[in-house]
């Protein structure tokens, strides 16, 4: 199915898919491409407008990425962020320079001009952005008009009309941007985009996708956690090949409390073939064993998982490829896929793989976030309590249980666990709420009990909101709740015997600790 197509060409900076993400909530499809892409290939995919992202480098690091100048001579309206503004103005002779003062975070920035992508704003507005840059523009080539600047960047918004380019140092496609997606729009709007791509439209073409890289025979088999990604997967590859998909639910001994038995309830009678479970509890513990660097459990828990899946197969007489939810921010976050992105830790489902396995892999969410899978979920008949259920992390309690994993300590965890999650629901703030759970430390310290000394354990309690995973803010919880957690906690937990509250934002910190 041809689509009127936005090319986001990524220069690695961790939020490049958002961009992508933004123009398809806009309703234009949009698809990434590395940095590298030439202008003659740009071309054969006949993009109806083009965005650079921005990235880490700067235009003066040793092998700083390059752009085809070619690329701006395509006739179709560009629009560079950050880095992307400064190959622009670079590439038509105007001058950048490393910023005397960077700016990493909130900034105010004020309109002189309201045309190009300030179009839908007024001089003299004040808006608060999103800055994250080291250099900065200190001249603009011929043909460019500066529209708006901040405290430390003269040159925050400039426009070239005869070519159709659009440059701007801070951020749009975050949410801290006020405004960020009426910038967005109007970039859209001024390549003449028809908005007709939508979440049904993508569940019809990843259905065709996954018939076309499978193919008419052969068996799939599916990991199926429960959790929304992967039950989105399962169902989506389901539409395509009916019976041929078996989808395997893996006791790894790091769940969360009763969720084998939730999960079992869940699917049954969902599916075409009945739900496989495989106790694998003692293996995972035996391959943990010993190992804390937050890296090497995830990779040991990836290794096992396809392990166990192939095993799995074996027992159904082979199988072809293996199903999983992986979305984008498990892929940013693990490999450079497609550009310049820097890896921040390993996702079992993307960076955990044996080199040699023996299965193709299927990941129909690859490029999605977890909102708009949510909405998927939705689309395919899942019900809304299992399609909001909060992420969980693929290896599960194992990066939540800092220092080494074993039984014990993660029944500790559990139970932990399970009180605050409890306790979030009672309030009714599990919705409003991206993520909360425990982290069990591997520390002790000093309490008392009755008229005994303790030393016991210490757990971190996280709780964060967000709308993507890509950034995030620590969750102003109600000193009310967090006061009886805690006393459940430590009252009914045989084993901790203090309660902290992480107050850490992403970034700079991530969401899991591990």
């Amino acid at each position: 199915m041809a689509h009127q197509t936005l090319v986001v060409l990524d220069f690695g900076s961790q939020v490049t898919q958002l961009i992508a993400r933004r123009v398809r909530e806009l309703g234009v499809y949009a698809e990434i491409l590395p940095y590298h892409t030439s202008a003659e290939k740009l071309a054969a995919r006949a993009p109806r407008a083009i965005i650079l992202s921005g990235g880490p480098s700067s235009l003066y690091d040793e092998g700083a990425p390059r752009l085809d100048p070619d690329v701006l001579k395509l006739g179709v309206p560009v629009l560079g962020i950050c880095y992307g503004l400064y190959l622009m103005v670079a590439g038509f002779g105007g001058q950048v320079e490393r910023a005397t003062h960077r700016e990493y975070g909130p900034a105010a920035l004020t309109v002189g001009r309201a045309e190009g992508p300030l179009k839908r704003l007024r001089a003299g507005d004040r808006l608060g952005v999103w800055m994250s840059h080291g250099d900065r523009v200190v001249s603009l080539p011929p043909g460019f008009h500066n529209l708006a600047s901040s405290d430390n960047c003269e040159h925050a918004a400039v426009f070239d009309p005869e070519r159709k380019l659009w440059g701007v140092q801070f951020h749009p496609e975050v949410t801290h941007t006020e405004r960020g997606d009426e910038i967005i729009a109007t970039f859209l709007d001024a390549a003449g985009f028809a908005r007709d791509w939508s979440a049904a439209r993508f569940v019809d073409e990843a259905v065709a996708a996954v018939q076309a890289r499978v193919g008419t025979s052969g068996t799939v088999i599916c990991a199926l956690s429960g959790g929304v990604d992967s039950s989105v997967a399962a169902l989506l590859v389901e539409r395509a090949i009916g019976e041929r998909l078996h989808c395997i639910f893996v006791d790894n001994g790091v769940l969360r409390k009763n969720e084998r038995e939730e999960v079992e309830r869940m699917f049954a009678g969902r599916l075409h073939n009945k739900l496989i479970v495989a106790d694998a509890r003692e293996r995972f513990f035996a391959a943990l064993q010993g190992v804390t660097d937050p890296e090497l459990k995830r990779k040991r828990i990836g290794a096992t998982f396809i392990e166990v899946f192939e095993e799995e197969a074996k027992k159904l007489g082979g199988a072809d490829y293996l199903v999983q939810g992986t979305l984008y921010p498990d892929v940013i976050e693990s490999v450079n896929l497609r550009g310049a992105s820097v890896t921040i830790k390993t996702h079992h489902n993307v960076g955990g793989l044996p080199e040699r396995m023996r299965m193709g892999v299927v990941e129909p969410l690859r490029e999605l976030f977890k909102d708009e899978v949510r909405r998927l979920g939705l689309l395919v008949g899942l019900p809304e309590d299992m399609v909001w259920r909060h992420p969980f992390p693929g290896p599960g309690l194992a990066v939540r249980v800092l220092g080494e994993v074993t039984p014990a300590r993660c029944d500790l965890l559990r139970e932990a666990d399970a009180i605050i999650i409890e306790e979030v629901r009672k309030a009714g703030l599990y919705r409003q709420l991206w993520q909360v759970f425990g982290v069990l430390l591997p520390v002790q310290s000093v309490g008392v009990m009755g008229d005994g000394r303790t030393y016991e354990s210490a757990l971190a309690i996280r709780a964060v909101t967000s709308t993507d995973a890509m950034t995030a803010d620590w969750a102003r919880l109600p000193y009310e709740l967090l006061a009886t957690m805690s006393a459940r906690i430590i009252n009914e937990v045989r084993g901790i015997n203090r309660v902290c509250y992480d107050i850490s934002s992403k970034p700079p910190a991530t969401i899991e600790w591990e």
